[in-house]
């Protein structure tokens, strides 16, 4: 596959690199020359230095052989008018984009383009360890609405029944695993000490979650 990423900062770079590290073909573009210095030594895919809304500097780079386009600078209107041209203009199937700011959502979605906010993700990451620092977030939907999140079941829930712990309305309980071996779990399955617990969960309903842990399962 080949991918164009602009922006070379230290997402674009770490992106590229991921990327030209699972053996695909990869282009880089970025306005100021020196940002190809975040590049690891050992990459070895294309670095493109000029303005990516110039059409010259989208072909220089490849894009009408492109099968995927992200556009990760600092700037959401870069962002959203560059992924805006790969996608209307030049019909790259797979085009993402970087919310840099969480008031400029907006202008990426009316575009029809995959936004992830990295600033969004990171706070409600933080907020998630800051409520619950036993539940380790293993899978992320979207721009993180629905997480999928992995508990280890303390003690003081030995013996309690599944159902008092996972709420009804905006968790599910994936799978309980114990011994090694997974199953998927109904309302009444008995915890035990050690168990791990697989749930998908909403914001709300990881706030429920938390709040029947710090119940000690009273």
């Amino acid at each position: 596959m080949f991918y164009i990423i602009v922006g070379c900062g230290r997402v674009g770079a770490e992106l590229s690199y991921r990327l030209y590290r699972a053996g695909h073909q990869v282009a880089v573009i970025d306005h100021v020359g020196a940002s190809f210095q975040h590049l690891p030594p050992d990459y070895r895919g294309r670095t493109i230095e000029g303005e990516v809304m110039t059409e010259s500097v989208l072909e220089k780079a490849g894009i009408r052989e492109a099968d995927g386009f992200a556009a990760v600078t600092n700037s959401d209107a870069v962002n959203a008018v560059a992924g805006r041209i790969a996608k209307a203009f030049f019909g790259v199937p797979i085009v993402v984009t970087r919310n840099y700011d969480p008031k400029f959502r907006a202008l990426h979605e009316s575009f029809g383009l995959t936004v992830v906010s990295s600033t969004a993700w990171g706070a409600q990451r933080i907020e998630e360890a800051l409520y619950n620092p036993g539940g380790r977030s293993v899978f992320s939907a979207g721009n993180g609405e629905v997480e999928l999140l992995e508990f280890v079941i303390p003690a003081l829930w030995h013996g309690r029944s599944l159902g008092q712990l996972v709420p009804h309305e905006g968790c599910v309980a994936a799978s309980l695993s114990r011994g090694g071996r997974a199953r998927l779990p109904t309302s009444d399955a008995q915890l035990e000490t050690g168990d791990v617990l697989l749930v998908s969960a909403d914001a709300q309903g990881l706030e429920r979650m938390r709040l029947a842990l710090e119940r000690k399962g009273d």
